[in-house]
């Protein structure tokens, strides 16, 4: 099927979605740093430039969007009736790519905490960020 926008109108749509403080991510950084957390962001010298890095704790945070990512089972994860090959092969090199940079992170010796979005939403967002903050200092 073909998209149902024109390119002009696509890209401008594409251009308003931000991979630097999402909503979710400043979420989870306003609540740790009201915790006494300090973090570097998006460090680019790091694999897959995590969104939150703590070099005291050796802790990298990746807070994911459930689409981009492909959250498997998760209700915010569609995939669009429109180029719907072209956003399979989109959202699997965004897992594949994870899976890459995880295990580069790992074998640099730091601590991975990957968080979707989902579990950010008002009915899980409390246990959620307590369980962020234990996971830093365990």
């Amino acid at each position: 099927m073909a998209d149902v926008h024109d390119k002009k109108t696509r890209s401008y749509n594409m251009s308003r979605i931000r991979s630097k403080d999402t909503k979710p991510e400043l979420l989870v950084r306003k609540f740790l740093f009201s915790k006494g957390f300090r973090y570097k962001l998006h460090d680019k010298t790091l694999p897959g430039k995590p969104d939150l890095v703590f070099p005291k704790y050796k802790t990298v945070f990746f807070i994911h969007g459930c689409f981009w990512h492909g959250h498997e089972g998760c209700k915010y994860f569609v995939m669009p009736k429109t180029r719907t090959k072209w956003w399979d092969e989109k959202i699997n090199r965004n897992k594949k790519l994870d899976v890459e940079h995880f295990k580069q992170l790992k074998e640099m010796g730091w601590k991975i905490v990957s968080v979707f979005e989902c579990r950010l939403k008002p009915k899980r967002r409390e246990r959620t960020l307590n369980q962020l903050a234990m996971r830093l200092v365990k």
